[in-house]
This record gives structure tokens, C-alpha cells and sequence, in this order.
């Protein structure tokens, strides 16, 4: 009897020692989860307001939360009694191991940082790299999401593009397009140039600023092939070349210019 009452005094004991400060340390967490959320929102707010660049503006805002989470969670642990002597030393023991389990975390944190030092692309440029290719919609602090043309979200790891080659259609103002229209040998070649200057200088998005180069580049098996290169403002890219590759065959039939394709002759003798 005395045996379960020991036992129950040293309980109600653990529970008046302990369960105030459980009690309180599951209140804070709380309110400071709450806090920080809060935070971060009024943070993203303020850049808005001064105009931060979309991509710097995610990094920072991600990099901020997982921070002050960290600095609550050290917090409570140290009102759960805790010293900060206690966290060095684990952190100190176990630092090799989380270290070889979060390598790959922390390459693409260290890749994010490079990307926003070093600028290779931004939110809102149409990118290459990584084996995928789409518009830069957001960089975080271990992965950048991307958007396809056909709306699919590609998330692709800090490190990767880190270390990829990158070609960015976005980073410059104006783009040239290269088309390449093959004609029989038979047509007149100075009215297929004609018929290509016309059409590159009637067409309202083509930059006049640069004269479009229209010349004879090859002689193929089947045809002769003229390379025609324009130059347009980088979003009117793919307008552009939709537009020409139809206003040229609808000029080319007008005016009885052929468009030759492969073929082959069977010849039969009789013997």
C-alpha cells in the first residue's frame, strides 16, 4: 500500500513539475506558428510594395519561414528543459550523419542561392534546362517550379539547374527567326527573293531596324533551298513564324512557285 502511494505522489509530482511547462510549450508552439505565418504574410506584402523581383521575393519568404520555425522549435525544446550545452552536443554527434542524409537538400539549397546571386534566368522567362523547358513561375529555397506551355507545373531540384547548361529565350529583347522554304529547280530564284522581301516587309511585327536575310543556301536533292531569317521581339517569336510559314506557301501558290517533295521516278523497259 505505502509502495502505490510512493507511486502515485511521485506522479502527481512529475505531473505539477512537467505538465505546466508541456502545457505551455504546446501554447507557444501554437501561437508562434501562428505568428510566423502572419509574419510571412505581411513580409510578402512589403516586397510587393517595393517591388522585389518575383523570384527573390519566394526564396526569401521560404528562407524566413523554415528559420523562425527553427528558432521556435529550439525555443520549446529549451522550455521543456532542454539546454542550449544539450543541443550542441547532439548537433555536434549527429552532425555527420544529417549531413550525409541532407547533402542532396542542402546542394539544391546552396543551388538556389547561386541562382539568385548569378541571375542565369528570372520569374516570368521561358527557360531551358534540366531536360525540361517552360516559363519560370516561382524559385525556392530547394527547387524552382516551372510552367509549360500545355499548363503542367515541373518542379525541378536547386541543384540541378545549378549545374546545367541553361538556355534562356527570355534574356534578351529581340529574337531572330530561321526558316529555311526549299523551291524547284526549275522556278526562278530572283522571284522567290522577291516574294520572301515582300513578305518580310509587309508583315507588321517584323523589325525593320534589321534587314532580313534572304539567300541561297543550299542545293539539295530535290530542291533549292533559301534560308530567310527575320528578326522580331522575343514575345512575338512564335506569332511571327506561324504567320510566315503560311503567308509564304499561300505567295508561293499565287504566284506558281513550287514546293517540291521527295519522290521517286519508277522507269519500266520492256525488253
Amino acid at each position: 500500500m505505502e509502495l502505490e502511494s510512493l507511486k502515485l505522489n511521485n506522479l502527481t509530482q512529475l505531473i505539477i513539475t512537467y505538465g505546466g511547462r508541456i502545457l505551455l510549450s504546446i501554447v507557444v508552439l501554437i501561437v508562434g506558428l501562428s505568428i510566423i505565418k502572419k509574419a510571412v504574410q505581411i513580409l510578402e506584402v512589403k516586397f510587393e510594395k517595393l517591388s522585389f523581383d518575383k523570384s527573390l521575393r519566394s526564396f526569401l519568404l521560404s528562407l524566413t519561414k523554415v528559420s523562425f520555425q527553427g528558432l521556435l522549435l529550439i525555443s520549446v525544446a529549451s522550455m521543456l528543459g532542454a539546454t542550449m550545452t544539450s543541443f550542441v552536443a547532439i548537433i555536434g554527434s549527429a552532425g555527420l550523419a544529417v549531413g550525409l542524409a541532407l547533402q542532396g537538400s542542402l546542394s539544391n539549397f546552396a543551388g538556389g542561392v547561386l541562382l539568385l546571386i548569378l541571375k542565369p534566368f528570372k520569374s516570368g522567362d521561358y527557360i531551358e534546362s534540366a531536360g525540361h523547358s517552360g516559363i519560370v513561375d516561382e524559385i525556392h529555397i530547394f527547387y524552382t517550379i516551372l510552367q509549360t506551355p500545355d499548363n503542367k507545373k515541373v518542379i525541378i531540384p536547386n541543384s540541378n539547374l545549378a549545374n546545367s547548361s541553361t538556355i534562356n529565350y527570355s534574356a534578351n529583347p529581340t529574337r531572330r527567326i530561321d526558316f529555311v522554304f526549299g523551291v524547284g529547280y526549275e522556278d526562278d530564284i530572283f522571284k522567290v527573293k522577291e516574294i520572301l522581301k515582300r513578305v518580310a516587309n509587309d508583315h507588321p511585327l517584323i523589325l525593320k531596324e534589321q534587314a532580313p536575310q534572304i539567300v541561297l543556301g543550299q542545293h539539295s536533292a530535290s530542291s533549292i533551298n533559301f534560308f530567310f531569317k527575320v528578326w522580331v521581339k522575343t514575345e512575338d517569336y512564335w506569332e511571327v513564324y506561324y504567320n510566315i510559314m503560311e503567308k509564304v506557301k499561300i505567295e508561293f501558290d499565287n504566284e506558281g512557285i513550287s514546293i517540291p517533295y521527295p519522290q521517286m521516278d519508277v522507269h519500266v523497259h520492256n525488253r
